[in-house]
């Protein structure tokens, strides 16, 4: 007869021992291990571009967010290039101090018509995309981000002064007219537009009821020079008050 140890089990065989009667047990592979010797090189090697990849992304998106500094000014286009605009990062979210001003950008002309010249009121674009975004549950990237971009774009390339202060500072130049023609293209202005003068609105938050931080909400007013509208900038349709042969 069989003896019982409740600690061995039964037969006298340990709990977990394999028996006699049990057939060898070998440990399943998982994993590369698994695969021929073929398929481990070659996921090794599809491991190792994937490996290689991310870090070349993560230093290309540090490089980019970092504060200036040699290696971002020697291979500044190469990090543009790889970032923009796919992994355009804006961190202002988490800045130890976030913006508290309210930036629109207006614009006016200087319009002829019969002989003579006369200059429009100031027209305020970002009011107008304000006005079609709100109440709109599907706003366009267009109306959110095009004149808010352009301006930041514009803003970064130029000193206080409006002397350029980078290679890019023309193409910034150029992207902000074309930007402001464009918008002054629905207005019926009642004339040609010869030149066009930009300026931003620049006004403080009002601190909330419950604080006792008093902030200067006055406007204060960034005024660019007047540009004349040449060709190039009326490319793409845009017609800002010519008639149809001129359009041609």
């Amino acid at each position: 007869m069989e003896s019982y140890d409740g600690q061995r089990g039964r037969a006298g065989h340990a709990v977990g021992e394999q028996g006699p009667e049990d057939p060898g047990r070998t440990l399943e592979r998982g994993g590369l291990a698994a695969l021929s010797l073929p398929y481990q090189v070659a996921g090794a090697l599809a491991l190792a571009v994937v490996g290689l990849v991310a870090c070349f992304h993560v230093g290309m998106v540090f490089l980019h967010v970092a504060p200036s500094n040699t290696l971002s000014k020697q291979h500044g286009e190469t990090v543009d290039a790889w970032v923009m605009p796919e992994f355009e990062q804006n961190w202002k979210l988490f800045a130890p101090n976030p913006l508290q001003q309210n930036v629109a950008v207006q614009v006016r002309a200087e319009v002829s018509a019969e002989g003579t010249r006369r200059v429009t009121p100031w027209i305020d674009l970002t009011a107008e995309d304000a006005a079609a975004i709100r109440g709109n549950p599907f706003p366009s990237h267009v109306q959110q981000n095009e004149l808010r971009r352009a301006w930041d774009f514009y803003a970064n390339q130029h000193g206080d002064d409006d002397r350029a202060g980078s290679l890019r500072a023309g193409l910034s130049e150029r992207y902000i007219r074309r930007i402001a023609l464009m918008r002054l293209d629905h207005h019926d202005l009642g004339g040609r537009v010869e030149r066009i003068q930009v300026r931003s609105s620049t006004t403080g938050v009002a601190a909330p009821p419950w604080s006792r931080e008093k902030n200067d909400t006055r406007p204060y007013y960034r005024m660019l020079p007047w540009w004349t509208v040449t060709a190039a900038d009326l490319a793409g349709g845009v017609t800002v008050g010519r008639t149809p042969e001129e359009a041609r």
